[in-house]
């Protein structure tokens, strides 16, 4: 076991998401067969995500280090429900009919996800159907291309958050990150959080658009306006969620903000590496699925015919 009370913390931050970038990019597998813990071999971990199950001695010194929370991942038993804690189950094809957004909504609240995140003309009825529901209503603005003036943005969350969603997300101005302005970006970002008052407020990077210098901004601009989550995708641009974003995004924010990955996950294992590398919250239209390959889940979640159509985006 390594001696925490001698790990430099930031140092081992950025050796575990060195790795796991590295591994992700040359497509090794995150496990090895014999690894230890402590730094750097819990990013390359047999049980990735099991730490206080396999670590209780190091887990716990983590917690006295000043850690909130310590996370789990598929197999460490109870804790398998923080998958379907974590996923707003979502649902933003163009042309999504009533039927399969209210069939979201009774998935989202028969298997206890995060939230249904839906277009915003969906947000009023979503919000009528799961009132008395722990299940938030989530919507986007500025999506998804971010090239609306923030006078539009601001009023759409605005908008939205008076008809019944309390969290929104919304898309940066890809543009203008680009250009280097970023106090656009940020203030684009800052009069979104002022129309949403109190709820919350996920950034979507788009990260596939941009280099890992372009990352750490619109994350940095992104705290600094007083954001709430840091998210990858919108899923409609040419990449999704990658381990490797994922891993730096969070490396940027710690633990100001929550990060969202989104886009492309639509498996057990998927979804265990995006919580792995630090996710806080999973964005997939695949919710059910995932959870069927969960042994700790699978015997309460029955597969039942979907209306068609009713799995992407």
């Amino acid at each position: 076991m390594t001696d925490l009370s001698k790990v430099d913390p930031q140092a081992f931050l950025e050796r575990v998401a060195d790795e796991v970038s590295r591994r992700f990019r040359l497509g090794l597998p995150m496990a090895r067969d014999g690894g230890g813990a402590g730094a750097p071999f819990c990013a390359v971990c047999e049980t990735p995500g099991q730490c206080a199950r396999q670590c209780s001695d190091q887990a716990e010194g983590i917690r006295q280090l000043g850690a909130a929370r310590i996370s789990g991942a598929p197999g460490i038993g109870p804790l398998d429900e923080l998958i379907a804690r974590s996923i707003d189950h979502t649902l933003l094809k163009p042309d999504a009919t009533k039927e399969q957004i209210t069939y979201l909504c009774a998935e989202a609240a028969k298997y206890g996800f995060a939230s249904v995140c839906v277009n915003p003309f969906w947000v009023p009825y979503c919000a009528e159907l799961l009132r008395g529901h722990p299940v938030a209503v989530c919507t986007v603005v500025g999506f998804p291309l971010g090239a609306n003036p923030s006078e539009v943005k601001a009023h759409e969350a605005r908008w939205a958050v008076e008809h019944g969603a309390t969290e929104i997300d919304m898309v940066i101005n890809i543009g203008a990150l680009k250009s280097g302005l970023l106090d656009v970006v940020e203030e684009d970002i800052r009069a979104v959080k002022q129309a949403c008052g109190r709820h919350v407020l996920k950034v979507i990077l788009e990260t596939a658009l941009l280099d890992d210098h372009e990352k750490v901004a619109a994350c940095e601009a992104s705290m600094r306006a007083g954001a709430d989550y840091v998210k990858t995708s919108t899923g409609f641009s040419t990449g999704g969620a990658t381990a490797g974003d994922v891993a730096l995004m969070r490396r940027v924010v710690g633990e100001r903000a929550g990060v969202k990955a989104s886009g492309g996950v639509r498996t057990k294992r998927d979804a265990a590496l995006m919580l792995a590398s630090g996710a806080s919250r999973i964005g997939a239209s695949a919710g059910v699925k995932i959870l069927q390959e969960v042994p700790g889940l699978s015997g309460g979640v029955a597969k039942i015919a979907r209306p068609a159509g009713g799995d992407a985006y």
